[in-house]
């Protein structure tokens, strides 16, 4: 691959930084007096020559002094916590420069990106977590949501897949509270509803999470939370251009080890040894067959096989560009990205791999003093890549291929067919001789706004706002024929050497494309009121908003194509083709909406949002809804006991209270229409044929509509010593009612109408715990510091559910978390065959097996022993550790992530005549007639096997998937200025990364603890271990 210009770019900057040389010789003293805005002398300020280790400390009096080189254009930068960093210019045959410095708004001033606006930190009445678009790029993440886990309190982050392209983890806001969809609503630049995985990290300014009855304001769509992200926009400063590039490598975070050939052969002797104890130890394969396994005699006819290593690379690699422009005048402010990104896959010859461009510009622009106008364009474009039979079933299929079958033969050709069918071999579908399932992306994303402020009446303003989405998908999916070997064990040439016999597999090649295309259309007018009269601030909003989305779909297939190119449906059999599209529909809202902000002498705060919606998803007659929501907020800390005694120690303390009512409308429109499809039946019509018949299969509900949340939190704000120590702590107690849930249960299927029977708004789930964050930061001399600690606890319960007539209490739903399974509860392993006699048990137990608890005391085990289990796969604690140092041009940055209370089965595999390979923490720790005392079971047939049944799940496969993870990593380095000072550049500065390098995670030994799949371990792909390393450049 020849470089790319960004990779040219850096390369050349690189060598021209180690090409430059500076001689330093004579020497002028600078000094001078620190003090703030109010005159106050500030102690212990961090004066240094920029790009440099020169420099010292301002003393009690707010003075410094020291010499530094002269010579040559030189910068003196001041820092101190709490107020902006400051650069002057040092002037030659100048010494003296007296500073004021300017604080920043990172404590009580910090502003706050709010629903329709922004607001200051110190008079937010609601529960609100904010993190920063610098944070974010920390992250070598080429996805945003990857890059959150850990981060803001009451945000769980639920790794789903490693994928390129594919890779967006599941986001929680305060754990679940909802049986149906639990996604909270993404606004991005005031538009709902858009997408936060795939947005470029290096264009986001701040992300935002409401997480109480902040988000009414939204109405029905903000039950799960709300997260708001903003853009950055351009300011009134001299143009600036940055650029950066990294590069990276990347491989599975944790894979199993499985046994090898000796091992698998030993294992399935043993399975069949269980089933026929006269026929001996080496019913499939001989002592001879093992040991030519083992020491590699006879690679043709007893390979050993690494599956894995066969198919997967090492390392696979990855590239993030970026560069943009910011600045602007006094009337025109923009913001200009330009990114490119690409991800390959794990496979050898990949057909997996992802490449992203965005580009970004804000323009900003002033008319007059009273107008001002905003337009923002985002274009994403997207090439992935994927595996015709999907990543789920290739990771599946390497860890059950058995390493007694040839992925490749010894002279390199594939290997035979090794599944059941006798049809496939894992090696060829990792590249694209199996045919591939290649996807285009193309999406725009338009805003325009003008903000009016009405000049007859102060703190009045008017904004009218209009959005345009745009998506263009194009799937094309081709299943082609392939070539595998086999060879019959006996068949050589004159040498000796194995004759392979080629075959082709697959069936017919087969084409399929897809294109969809969806719109969105917002526009929304606000009325603004913001005014101070004395003691008292107002701050009212009121908007109508309307929003509008259409999308449609159509797909195209062919068979019988005479080869794989030209791989064009016109080029297929007309006779085989197949075409079917998409019902054309719409889902339209009609909003109004409000907000009133009160505060007295910034002590007592209070604040009023509603939201009155109607949505299309519901009939006419239960359409509209009005969703409340109230907070107020208690400044303890304002009052004059406070100030006189304790403000030396605690700066601020802030005691807030909220409700309000939300609704979640993520459901399947039109559910009040009934539906209705084709049959064939017979009856007499006179000759005896079919006839069709249009029957209803599914009767509407004109009374379906939203899920209603309650949400009640009570929180807290302290701020300590002059704002360097912060903590915040909530607590929360949501109620969710009218859940649509099926009926299907509490009707009996005899009566012939359960499976047409309505959803219907009747579950009730109750979810409650809190979230914390504690944040420190300070500097001493020339080292700045921070650690911040947040963490979370949300507990659901389900109240009402759906339940079968006569259901057991403990196997009901009610009582029980969302989403928990039926277990049987595994208790040990039988040892023996008298405590096999001695306890109640299955059928054709033996000893080895697994032992299934009598819960209802009958003296059997029945399907009335299994029991419902108090966790799922959603954790129940979450929590993050960030760790920030930077002395003189070196900054250390560091992210730890945890979770806990959550589950996951992941149930062994193998089998001897399945072909499935076992893992080896299984063979070395199995029940086997020398050794009784085992961790897991005898070596098993899952086809079998009761307790591997998949009609008899059991707690014995259930693992904590509790970890503690090194998230991120990153090490920087700033160059002096004396250096990039000659190349003409602000700064440069290197850094190397890591991303998700560490995990310890006491139950999950085999697979990566974060990782969302269900069923069997290894269905999924592998989430990514990172190393990068990169540069970036300031002009």
């Amino acid at each position: 691959m020849g470089k790319t210009w960004y990779e040219k770019i850096f390369l050349s900057l690189v060598l021209h930084l180690f090409m430059t040389f500076s001689l330093i010789a004579q020497t002028l003293k600078v000094e001078g007096k620190v003090t703030d805005t109010n005159g106050e002398t500030l102690t212990g300020v961090n004066v240094v020559l920029k790009g440099t280790s020169i420099g010292t400390i301002t003393d009690m009096n707010g003075y410094y002094s020291f010499e530094t080189p002269s010579g040559q254009q030189q910068i003196l930068v001041f820092t101190y916590i709490g107020f902006k960093t400051t650069e002057v210019n040092i002037v030659p045959n100048q010494g003296k420069y007296d500073v004021t410095m300017e604080e920043i708004s990172t404590g009580l001033d910090e502003v706050i990106v709010i629903a329709y606006g922004v607001q200051k930190k110190a008079t937010l009445s609601g529960s609100v977590s904010a993190i920063s678009g610098n944070e974010i790029i920390k992250s070598p993440a080429m996805n945003v949501t990857n890059s959150l886990a850990g981060t803001l309190p009451g945000l769980v982050v639920v790794g789903q897949s490693g994928e390129p392209g594919n890779d967006a983890s599941q986001l929680y806001i305060r754990g679940q509270s909802s049986l149906n969809n639990n996604n909270p609503l993404v606004v991005v630049d005031g538009v709902p509803n858009r997408s936060l995985e795939r947005i470029d990290p290096n264009t986001i300014e701040s992300i935002t999470v409401l997480k109480d009855a902040s988000a009414a304001i939204y109405g029905s769509q903000a039950a799960n939370g709300v997260i708001l992200v903003t853009t950055k926009r351009g300011k009134s400063e001299k143009m600036k251009v940055e650029a950066s590039y990294q590069t990276g490598w990347s491989q599975p975070t944790r894979m199993p080890k499985l046994t090898n050939s000796a091992e698998y052969a030993t294992l399935v002797n043993e399975v069949n040894y269980y089933s026929n104890p006269d026929g001996g130890h080496f019913q499939t394969y001989s002592e001879e067959a093992i040991r030519k396994f083992a020491d590699g005699s006879d690679p043709w006819g007893y390979p050993d096989t690494d599956w894995l290593g066969a198919v997967m690379k090492t390392w696979s690699p990855q590239q993030n560009a970026n560069i943009s422009m910011s600045g602007g005048n006094d009337n025109v402010q923009a913001f200009v990205s330009l990114s490119s990104r690409y991800q390959d896959g794990y496979f050898k010859q990949s057909a997996s791999n992802y490449t992203q461009h965005d580009l970004r510009a804000n323009v900003d622009g002033k008319i007059n003093k009273y107008i001002k106008v905003s337009v923002d364009a985002g274009i994403r474009m997207e090439d992935a890549g994927f595996l015709r039979i999907g990543s789920g079933t290739m990771f599946n299929s390497l860890l059950q291929a058995a390493p007694v079958f040839h992925a490749f033969w010894p002279n390199g050709l594939p290997g035979p067919p090794i599944d059941d069918q006798q049809s496939s071999n894992p090696v060829v579908h990792g590249t694209k001789q199996s045919g591939y399932n290649d996807k285009e992306n193309y999406i725009l994303n338009v805003n325009g706004k003008i903000d009016i402020k009405v000049p007859w009446i102060e703190g009045l303003s008017l904004t009218a706002m209009g959005a345009i989405d745009r998506g263009i998908y194009l799937t094309k999916k081709f299943d082609n024929q392939y070539k595998l070997y086999t060879w019959d064990g006996n068949t050589v040439d004159e040498d000796g050497t194995p004759i392979l016999e080629e075959g082709l597999y697959g069936g017919s090649p087969l084409l399929t494309q897809t294109s969809s295309i969806s719109r969105r259309y917002l526009t929304n007018l606000l009325l603004n009121y913001q005014r101070q009269f004395g003691n008292h601030d107002i701050n009212a909003l009121a908007g109508i908003e309307t929003i509008e989305e259409d999308s449609n779909w159509f797909t195209a297939e062919r068979r019988n194509f005479a080869g794989s190119f030209p791989d064009e449906l016109n080029f297929g059999d007309p006779n085989s083709q197949y075409a079917s599209g998409s019902t054309p529909g719409k889902n339209r809202w009609l909003n109004y909406f409000g907000r009133v902000n009160y505060s007295f002498m910034n002590k007592y705060i209070a604040e009023f949002v509603w939201r009155y919606q109607g949505s299309s998803k519901f009939h006419s007659s239960n359409r509209w809804g009005f969703f409340p929501g109230i907070s107020t907020a208690y400044r303890i800390s304002e009052e004059s006991f406070w100030q006189e005694s304790l403000k030396n120690i605690i700066d601020d303390a802030k005691l807030r209270v909220s409700w309000g009512k939300t609704g979640n409308d993520l459901i399947a429109p039109y559910q009040f229409l009934s539906q209705y499809a084709v049959y064939f039946q017979t009856f007499v019509t006179g000759d005896g044929k079919n006839n069709p018949v249009i029957r209803e299969n599914l009767t509407g509900n004109p009374y379906a509509q939203w899920e209603e949340a309650d949400q009640w939190n009570i929180g807290m704000d302290l701020s300590f010593l002059n704002q360097r120590l912060n903590f915040t702590i909530d607590y929360f107690n949501n109620l969710r009612t009218k859940i649509l849930i099926p009926q299907t249960s509490s009707t009996p299927y005899f009566t012939g109408i359960s499976g047409i029977l309505p959803d219907i708004n009747l579950g009730e789930v109750r979810n409650r715990g809190f979230d914390f964050s504690l944040n420190w930061k300070d500097n001493t001399g020339n080292l700045t510091y921070a650690v911040t600690l947040n963490g979370g606890y949300a507990r659901n319960k389900v109240l009402f559910f759906d339940e079968a007539a006569g259901a057991l209490p403990w196997q009901m739903n009610t009582g029980y978390p969302m989403h928990s399974g039926l277990y049987y509860k595994a208790i040990g392993i039988f040892h023996t065959q008298e405590e096999i006699e001695n306890y109640p048990h299955m059928e054709n137990a033996r000893p080895g097996d697994i032992i299934f608890e009598d819960v209802d005391g009958d003296e059997e085990i029945t399907g009335n022993d299994k029991v419902r289990i108090h966790k799922s796969s959603v954790p129940k604690w979450t929590g993050g550790l960030n760790l920030y140092f930077a002395y003189k041009g070196f900054d250390l940055s560091t992210l730890f992530n945890a979770q806990a209370g959550a589950v996951r089965y992941v149930q062994a595999r193998g089998s001897a005549s399945a072909r499935f390979n076992y893992w080896k923490t299984f063979y070395d720790n199995r029940w086997t007639e020398d050794n009784i005392w085992a961790d897991y079971p005898r070596t098993f047939d899952r086809n079998n096997e009761y307790w591997m049944s998949s009609e008899n799940p059991n707690t014995f496969w259930l693992k904590k998937t509790d970890f503690i993870r090194l998230k991120n990593l990153e090490l920087g380095y700033t160059l002096p200025h004396y250096f990039t000072g000659k190349l003409g550049l602000e700064n440069i500065r290197l850094s190397v990364g890591a991303m998700n390098l560490f995990t310890f995670s006491p139950d999950m030994k085999d697979f990566d603890p974060e990782l969302s799949y269900s069923g069997f371990a290894g269905e999924g792909y592998p989430l990514q271990k990172m190393l990068t390393v990169g540069a970036s450049v300031k002009f």
